[in-house]
């Protein structure tokens, strides 16, 4: 009779470690950068996980916690991942960081020439690190914070002409132009809280619990789901302190209706107009969330390649989180890149029942 004797614990999970390393050293995974590296018997170097040098036999690698362990095992760093330097992708972190200091604070945005030789790289790479790190040209993030500090300004200051010109526009036409896409009203409502502003709504019952849908004169500006109906239009009060909020007349409650077939009737036509209101890049987001078809679903990472974005995963999701318009903007079809189901604003309940009506469908 033949006795097993099992490996102590301490070992077999030591051998898992290792086992893990060799799978992100041999996948390249960045994400591990700095958690360990790995030296080469043969050559005498140490890389960083994500070297992109050609792979050593597995029998000729070994695991080190740090930099410093592997020159004290008397191997010395590689020339072409640099182990010891921040990796490439914290360094433009860092740049991209120092560029959006520079433009909040300056009085005029700096040009992409400015920017670009201020953190050493030419503007065409300088261009498209920028996008791809945070989601939008460096020229969209200035236009951007201005409008910020319009909204900031239009709080404080004595005239919303004063406003327009302390945020940085040379020309008030020049925001007034685009004004409701960026306030979702005019600048002198906005500065009002939303006095004057009529927002009719209505809330209902659907199989996923309660519903309020509210609209302006534009078209549908929210679709809240919930369990308490007060809870939902203590949201729309919030979003609008000082509008006027109308109950919905016997037309609207047919507004209402369309909506709720969204929900029990997958699939339903839904060609009410919108009143979405959000940045150019939350724009874009949404635009693509509504090209989803109905019983389909898209990874965050799908998404954001889908915009040609593929690096802007959290601006991504970010933008799915700020929806208030439930369905019809289907961020409800985004799901985790294992299939996973994540964060839903109305809760991964509904999220799961509204996907599985879809699937059924």
């Amino acid at each position: 009779m033949t006795r097993t004797i099992d490996r102590p614990k301490s070992r077999r999970s030591g051998e898992l470690a290792q086992d893990r390393y060799y799978a992100a050293v041999i996948a390249r995974d960045k994400a591990l950068d700095g958690t360990f590296v790995y030296s080469v018997a043969t050559t005498g170097i140490y890389c960083r996980p994500s070297c992109p040098s050609r792979h050593a036999r597995r029998e000729n690698m070994a695991f080190h916690a740090s930099s410093e362990a592997a020159r004290a095992a008397g191997f010395r760093p590689c020339k072409r991942c640099k182990p010891d330097a921040a990796s490439l992708d914290a360094e433009h972190a860092r740049m991209v960081a120092e560029a959006c200091r520079m433009i909040e604070a300056a009085e005029e945005p700096p040009t992409l020439d400015a920017l670009a030789a201020a953190v050493g790289l030419s503007p065409y790479y300088f261009h498209r690190i920028f996008k791809s790190t945070t989601g939008v040209t460096p020229k969209a993030y200035a236009m951007a914070h201005r409008q910020k500090r319009v909204r900031d300004n239009l709080q404080r200051s004595t005239s919303v002409t004063e406003a327009i010109h302390e945020a940085g526009f040379n020309s008030s036409g020049r925001f007034y132009a685009n004004a409701d896409e960026v306030l979702g009203m005019t600048p002198t409502t906005f500065r009002a809280g939303g006095k004057n502003m009529q927002l009719r709504f209505a809330i209902g019952k659907c199989s996923l619990g309660a519903i309020l849908v509210a609209a302006s004169d534009k078209g549908i500006a929210a679709i809240l789901l919930g369990d308490d109906p007060e809870a939902l239009v203590r949201d729309l009060e919030e979003r609008f302190p000082k509008s006027e909020l109308i109950g919905g007349d016997q037309k609207f409650e047919d507004v209402v209706a369309r909506t709720i077939a969204l929900i029990e009737a997958p699939g339903s036509a839904f060609d009410l107009p919108l009143d979405v209101r959000g940045t150019a890049f939350q724009h874009r987001v949404w635009q693509a969330l509504r090209e989803i078809p109905v019983g389909s679903t898209l990874s965050y990472s799908e998404l954001a390649e889908r915009i040609g974005l593929p690096k802007a995963v959290r601006a991504v999701a970010a933008a799915c989180a700020a929806n208030r318009i439930a369905v019809a903007i289907p961020c409800h079809r985004v799901v985790r890149n294992d299939g996973g189901l994540s964060g839903y604003r109305w809760g991964v309940e509904r999220k799961r029942e509204l996907l599985s009506r879809e699937q059924r469908s």
